[in-house]
């Protein structure tokens, strides 16, 4: 099994993009289960056909290599972060694209920190329903609750879709540099897209968290929230993003698939290799 279904199976060295899936869902705090996501995101998209009709092309001619799933290290959601770092590192330091399944958001700090040892400048875009700026939570400074927070101490941040903050997640934000724009802000601006990418630029590392989609598309996530954003609205932003910027790595994470309910599975492998797609150019 690898992303797509490609046979004969691109081999790492000749890849633009390696797959990196992460099952770990420790410290999920509402609906666990998102560590199946990588497994159901790599299943579904053995069926997605691999010529992209709105690009008129076939990505995967790009390079698309999965390397077996991260081990899951237990003592908590520091260490796993720490595997995560390496892992992406030894990536990148190979001029390869990752491109991380996950799993819950907290494992996206380790990319960043990876993406950032590698790229100085490095900013990232986070697409979310919650903001994720506690500074720790249930007694931990790396829960999916605080990843923002802790991504923000080390790079420019810019939100999309946001709907759910915390009293301590406004506070922290009214205080930051962090660019945060709820899907209110995205379905009433004509300008939205623009508005936003003004404030990236260079090398970016984007971060998917699912639940930034509404849950009339995207039921299966552990967080799901009402008035979310919808498909095309997270293409068009991908597409400009890809456009006007160097991504240099990006994650979807927090599908927690739900049995018998296929749809949200194929969709977070579309975006994954209609962002591929972007990227390539």
């Amino acid at each position: 099994m690898n992303f797509g279904g490609i046979y004969p199976a691109h081999t790492l060295r000749d890849a633009m993009f390696v797959v990196v899936p992460v099952p770990y869902d420790l410290t999920s705090t509402y609906q666990p289960g998102s560590r199946r996501g990588p497994a159901a995101i790599i299943e579904a998209s053995t069926n997605m056909e691999l010529y992209d009709d709105e690009l008129k092309k076939e990505t995967y001619l790009a390079g698309i290599h999965t390397i077996p799933a991260l081990e899951v290290d237990a003592r908590g959601p520091k260490h796993m972060v720490n595997i995560v770092r390496k892992k992406i590192a030894r990536i990148v330091a190979l001029n390869k694209i990752p491109v991380m399944l996950g799993g819950e958001h907290s494992i996206s700090f380790g990319a960043v920190q990876a993406l950032k040892e590698k790229y100085p400048k490095l900013s990232v875009l986070q697409l979310d329903a919650h903001a994720d700026l506690r500074d720790g939570y249930q007694n931990s400074p790396y829960s999916h609750a605080s990843v923002a927070r802790r991504i923000s101490e080390i790079c420019p941040l810019v939100q999309v879709g946001i709907r759910s903050i915390s009293k301590e997640d406004a506070e922290f934000l009214s205080s930051s540099d962090i660019k945060s724009y709820s899907a209110d802000f995205v379905s009433d601006n004509k300008n939205w897209c623009e508005i936003i990418c003004k404030h990236l630029k260079g090398d970016v590392f984007v971060t998917i968290d699912l639940d930034v989609f509404d849950p009339s598309i995207m039921p299966s996530t552990g967080t799901p929230e009402p008035g979310g954003l919808y498909w095309k609205d997270v293409l068009q932003l991908m597409r400009k993003v890809s456009q006007t910027c160097n991504v240099r790595g990006f994650d979807v994470v927090e599908l927690a698939p739900i049995p018998g309910i296929v749809g949200p599975d194929f969709m977070a492998a579309k975006l994954i290799y209609r962002l591929m797609g972007y990227i390539s150019k």
